[in-house]
């Protein structure tokens, strides 16, 4: 149950403030070196925006800690195969929804939108097999 707790906390955060940042870096907008404001324009509206990255994000979330709670029981896989697996499965996911926004095409279009699912994704799972699988201290 910690898993999904862990999952559906960070996955949603990091997800949606990678989104905006790929948004934003897709657009252009931050076709020149960013100043001071333009970072906290971006601070302000991913602080606006973070109920959205919740509401929407949540069930991908679950389900990517379905995922890592799956693999976790073959005995075979270690953490950090664990880890690229779960990660290989968002980042897929991620391009899927979210690759085909806007007019550009590309490989940083590619990259940039599977990050958005990649490291959320590897991050939660190695939050909770440090968190979760640890061994318990005497």
């Amino acid at each position: 149950m910690k898993r999904y707790v862990i999952f559906a906390a960070l996955v949603p955060l990091l997800g949606g403030f990678l989104l905006l940042l790929a948004t934003t870096v897709m657009s252009g907008y931050w076709s020149h070196p960013p100043s001071l404001s333009e970072a906290g324009k971006l601070v302000t509206v991913f602080a606006r925006t973070l109920q959205y990255s919740y509401l929407f994000g949540l069930l991908p979330a679950l389900m990517l800690g379905a995922v890592d709670d799956i693999i976790l029981h073959v005995k075979r896989i270690g953490p950090l195969v664990r880890f690229l697996i779960v990660g290989v499965i968002s980042f897929a996911a991620a391009e899927l929804l979210y690759g085909s926004r806007g007019s550009d095409s590309g490989a940083l279009q590619f990259v940039l939108y599977g990050l958005v699912g990649f490291v959320p994704g590897a991050v939660a799972s190695g939050v909770a097999h440090y968190f979760v699988n640890r061994p318990a201290t005497a």
